[in-house]
């Protein structure tokens, strides 16, 4: 094996590993010795996609797609990178082409189905979510998506029972239980929206979002020392600089309760 493919291949066993500062460090270095290689852009581009930094990762993802167009993760990686980005109709053009190519695409449809649902056309997002079951009524991303669709449109029966069906399929996924403990929290019930948090949490420790909705229901419960535990949880897992704003918001208002305690 060559220097190269060596290099390589560590770079992705860091990325499997979620050492993903590691990854892009080793995979940047590659991609400047070979500019053309596919291996090296296409885990560049993930990872970079990865740590939250989707405009940095665009132009890596979008080489490696030109260098082989039949790589349909990479057109998904690359369609995934440009939503994050806030590039809509780019992630959408881009989806549309895996549908039109392959109709039944559940996890194409959904994703378009999300750029819908982000762009205010909750009609056109329910219609390809739908479409999704249709091919595979078992099809966790779908009824995740639908779930958070009917929730949003106070839907509340419904998207119980796509959240629950969703977690009964995949109960080791903690976005599942995470659905759930929102849902409760919606419904006003605090003492089952905290318990779906914390088995999320027990699901995946490193499940960021589950501490930020447990330390807003600690709040408001006047539970304080677990809410700030909560909060510095979450401040030590999430580090993207998508959630930037929310992490300053977090910071500050834990100051406050730690000034508090």
């Amino acid at each position: 094996m060559s220097e190269f493919s060596l290099s390589l291949s560590r770079a992705r066993q860091a990325a499997e590993n979620g050492h993903f500062e590691d990854a892009v460090r080793v995979a940047g270095r590659l991609v400047e010795e070979n500019p053309q290689d596919f291996g090296a852009l296409f885990l560049l581009g993930e990872s970079l996609a990865e740590l939250g930094r989707p405009e940095q990762a665009i132009p890596h993802l979008e080489k490696a797609a030109a260098i082989r167009t039949d790589a349909l993760e990479v057109r998904f990686a690359l369609a995934d990178a440009c939503f994050e980005a806030g590039r809509s109709r780019q992630a959408a053009d881009i989806y549309q082409a895996i549908i039109d190519q392959e109709p039944s695409q559940i996890d194409a449809l959904v994703s378009l189905g999300l750029v819908h649902f982000q762009a205010g056309d909750a009609e056109s997002a329910e219609r390809l979510y739908r479409l999704a079951l249709e091919a595979d009524p078992d099809a966790v991303f779908a009824l995740q998506s639908l779930g958070d669709l009917c929730l949003a449109a106070g839907r509340l029966d419904e998207a119980q029972a796509c959240f629950s069906k969703a977690r009964d399929l995949d109960p080791d996924d903690p976005q599942n239980s995470f659905n759930l403990a929102e849902l409760q929290q919606e419904k006003g019930d605090l003492i089952q929206a905290a318990a779906n948090c914390r088995e999320a949490i027990r699901v995946d420790p490193g499940f960021a979002p589950a501490y930020l909705t447990l330390g807003s229901i600690s709040l408001d419960q006047d539970l304080v020392q677990e809410a700030v535990q909560c909060f510095r949880n979450f401040l030590k897992l999430e580090n993207s600089d998508a959630s930037r704003d929310v992490r300053d918001e977090v910071a500050a208002l834990l100051k406050d309760l730690e000034n508090e305690l």
